[in-house]
């Protein structure tokens, strides 16, 4: 029986992390971005969190094809969390701008 050639365990690595950076940071960023669109859309409160969640399975999508778009798994992190801190951000301003 012929041995077949396994790939290198930096390669397993490598799709390993953009896995974990594509269902965790996506996930992270398609929340943040429902919280950010639900705090800062003009429109009445029930349509905003709609809005929101629905928007948030774009953002969802846009960070999978990311992480494995990118040449690095260092480069699809840095790509997910950038924006997750910058909606964060935002989530907080929008949350302390509205407390009494």
């Amino acid at each position: 029986m012929k041995s077949k050639a396994s790939l290198p365990l930096s390669y397993r690595l490598g799709v390993t992390s953009r896995l974990l950076a594509a269902v965790v940071g996506g996930y992270v960023l398609a929340s943040l971005a429902s919280v950010c669109l639900t705090f800062w859309l003009p429109i009445s409160r029930a349509d905003a969190v709609v809005s929101g969640m629905l928007s948030s399975f774009v953002f969802y999508l846009l960070a999978v094809i990311w992480c494995f778009a990118c040449r690095s798994a260092a480069r699809a992190w840095f790509g997910v969390l950038v924006p997750c801190a910058i909606l964060a951000t935002l989530a907080g301003l929008a949350y302390w701008m509205a407390r009494p």
